[in-house]
């Protein structure tokens, strides 16, 4: 998925960690992908308050959104750099293409990911005929310094391990990346990562085993649920800092959460548009290329133009703090 807003602001991550435990909630805020009349998305990252957790550093929620009025997700064809891209549906189908000749349809409980690297195109959209309801995720994973020119990949996952984490039934997890509970994903990872769905039905509750060394997050999908004893609401990114090894989670009414974690991203990142990287004059060569049709490749299938970057801003991107 792009970021499609017309005039992107510079987000930059560095270290800034909490150490400690903490619960900041961190409402999103409404973005539209595609124009007045696309589909709207709430984004909890990168936030006013918080840029990343761990190497997490994108997280668009979308739906559910009405097929049969919006028309569905129709993403044209962009581009990335220095990221993984992560698509989690909960309703409905997405299909993805790329630059590569990758051609994927994903559905719920499925994974796509893909390897942006030193550069990669694709684009996604609601296949025709599509069903009444999409509802889902898209997040993006910055590379780190030694592998973030690797070369595009992509992969898709169809059955992803799951693990019951709660003794009377009523808590499951499913690993999307990295481990969890005992539960490993299939999925490539460059960093030390954690990213799990977890269903609580009504009255359920669980202790979700963490790793003290990552900081962690989590957003509720479907709720609202309790987490660390508190209430999450729909829509909404907890951040649970570091130094934990548990997390209660309980909720009264069916819901759904997402957890988010890893081992704290060390490195200065600039993220501009669709790129990541570590400088300015990294960001002004890829949107170059883009624009001229060098390195990204072509996405084959897709009915309509690529999107064009947007202006870059007058003055030079820099570092700022992963949090304000």
């Amino acid at each position: 998925m792009s970021n499609l807003e017309p005039r992107p602001a510079e987000l930059v991550g560095s270290t800034g960690v909490a150490l400690a435990p903490v619960r900041e909630l961190l409402p999103g805020r409404e973005v539209v992908l595609g124009g007045t009349r696309g589909m709207p998305v709430l984004r909890t990252l990168p936030n006013r308050d918080r840029r990343m957790v761990g190497a997490w550093c994108f997280v668009d929620h979308f739906g559910p959104d009405d097929v049969s009025r919006s028309g569905g997700m129709r993403v044209p064809p962009h581009p990335h750099t220095g990221l993984q891209t992560v698509t989690w549906l909960v309703e409905g189908e997405v299909r993805h293409r790329d630059s590569i000749g990758s051609d994927q349809l994903i559905r719920p409980g499925q994974l796509n990911l893909m390897t942006a690297g030193r550069g990669i195109a694709h684009a996604e959209e609601s296949p025709a005929p599509a069903g009444p309801v999409l509802h889902g995720l898209q997040l993006w994973v910055a590379l780190p310094a030694g592998t973030r020119a690797v070369e595009a990949a992509f992969e898709h996952h169809g059955e992803l391990p799951r693990v019951e984490l709660s003794s009377g039934g009523g808590v499951t997890a499913t690993v999307l990346l990295g481990q969890l509970a005992g539960a490993v994903s299939p999925a490539t990872t460059f960093t030390p990562i954690v990213g799990a769905e977890l269903t609580v039905a009504g009255g359920a509750e669980a202790v979700v085993p963490l790793d003290a060394g990552f900081e962690y997050a989590a957003l509720c999908v479907d709720g609202p649920a309790e987490v660390d004893g508190v209430a999450v609401p729909r829509g909404t990114l907890l951040y649970l800092g570091a130094g934990r090894s548990e997390l209660p989670v309980r909720s009264d009414a069916p819901a759904r959460l997402v957890l988010l974690g890893g081992e704290p991203f060390a490195e200065e990142i600039v993220m501009w548009w669709n790129f990541i990287a570590r400088t300015h004059d990294e960001i002004v060569r890829a949107r170059e290329d883009w624009m001229a049709g060098r390195g990204f490749g072509t996405v084959h299938g897709f009915e309509g133009d690529p999107l064009p970057a947007p202006v870059l801003p007058g003055t030079p991107l820099k570092p700022r703090g992963r949090v304000r």
